[in-house]
């Protein structure tokens, strides 16, 4: 797996912050429901949800070993990269406003969130570790477009064990937003919110699939 798979992940899920605040800065400020922001139950919320992502991509990256393990190597792996690709440059494309085409991955996740969702209600109002870290866990799997998308990339990496550390590095490219959204979050959903702040971001994710697929199309006029 190219290192540069886990610094791109990482860049994304920064560059995707945007996003992140938007989304879900209400549900940080719900979490804790009014009580005092704290630094160790908010990196406690982003722990677990760190720890369900690296989860998520281990699943994605056994699946996409089995398939291609299944079904031949390169027609495959090439198909899943592509995929991956595309879901980079929607992902960019609607964290501009351009279009709303990952809003359908969304409204899927929501069938699995519906039932986890109960799961929360013992945990809150967290105010201890021990309860933030299983909040942390349930939130990791909240419908998100860009999860998906970076799980799109997991589905290439060839290994459970590289889909768990693409997602990790994901995960840690969004600790930043989110750390910050749960302490300064009206502050921060307003800055998140400007049009020039999504399109740079947006415009940063797009490069990343746009070169993405130059390199797969190098590789196949190679083959």
């Amino acid at each position: 797996m190219p290192q540069s798979s886990y610094l791109a992940l990482l860049l994304i899920g920064l560059l995707g912050g945007t996003h992140c605040v938007v989304m879900c800065g209400g549900i940080v400020g719900a979490l804790s429901m009014g009580t005092p922001a704290s630094f160790t139950l908010h990196l406690a919320y982003n722990l677990g949800r760190m720890v369900s992502y690296a989860t998520a991509g281990a699943i994605a990256g056994a699946v996409g070993e089995a398939s291609v393990a299944l079904s031949g190597q390169l027609p495959l792996r090439a198909f899943l990269y592509l995929l991956a690709n595309l879901m980079l440059i929607a992902l960019g494309l609607y964290l501009m406003g351009v279009t709303r085409a990952l809003a359908f991955s969304e409204r899927f996740g929501q069938k699995l969130w519906r039932h986890l969702q109960p799961l929360s209600r013992p945990y809150l109002p967290a105010r201890r570790v021990a309860q933030a870290f299983p909040l942390g866990l349930l939130w990791g799997w909240l419908p998100c477009g860009l999860v998906y998308s970076a799980l799109a990339t997991a589905l290439t990496s060839g290994s459970a064990l590289n889909g768990a550390g693409l997602m990790l590095a994901f995960g840690a490219g969004t600790l930043p937003n989110l750390l910050l959204a749960g302490l300064l979050a009206a502050r921060l959903q307003t800055y998140a919110r400007l049009p020039a702040v999504r399109i740079a971001s947006g415009l940063l994710v797009l490069g990343f699939g746009v070169w993405g697929l130059i390199g797969l199309i190098r590789l196949v006029l190679r083959t």
